[in-house]
């Protein structure tokens, strides 16, 4: 369990409520199977991803990405317990989707990328990025969490 400060839980509660789901959760998927096309092997019920404008306009990407931003939420409300929000989850992708646990981590760091580019250095400082990352590796270990 993470002991969070004070000053690390205001940056991520601050941040987080800058962000919008609907934005940017799309384009952090978006980018995840842009950059690592890899990736794209476990989304192949979303139809076409050939292109990255393809990825980039494709419906069932964007309502994902809302999807797993949302998740996220989760993790913002129940920083003490992360671990144990994110069991099923865990449960889920490592059963029955059978998600490659290094794409959590792709993908947090896509997300980290969103978020500088749109909030820039004024409001994602080096303070905000540095408790928001940690926050988010406390979430892909609690996704991984299930993983044998």
């Amino acid at each position: 369990m993470v002991e969070w400060t004070d000053a690390e839980r205001s940056a991520i509660a601050g941040l987080w409520g800058k962000i919008s789901v609907d934005e940017m959760g799309p384009q952090a998927l978006a980018r995840l199977l842009i950059v690592f096309p890899w990736t794209q092997r476990h989304f192949a019920s979303f139809g076409n991803l050939s292109s990255p404008a393809a990825i980039m306009g494709n419906p069932k990407v964007a309502a994902h990405g809302k999807t797993v931003m949302g998740g996220l939420d989760r993790a913002v409300k129940n920083l003490d317990n992360i671990k144990a929000t994110y069991a099923q989850l865990s449960k889920l992708h490592s059963e029955k989707l059978h998600v490659d646990p290094d794409n959590f981590v792709l993908l947090a760091d896509c997300i980290t990328v969103c978020a500088a580019m749109k909030f820039g250095p004024s409001v994602f400082t080096a303070d905000v990025q540095e408790a928001w990352q940690m926050f988010l590796c406390v979430v892909v270990a609690a996704l991984r969490r299930q993983y044998h």
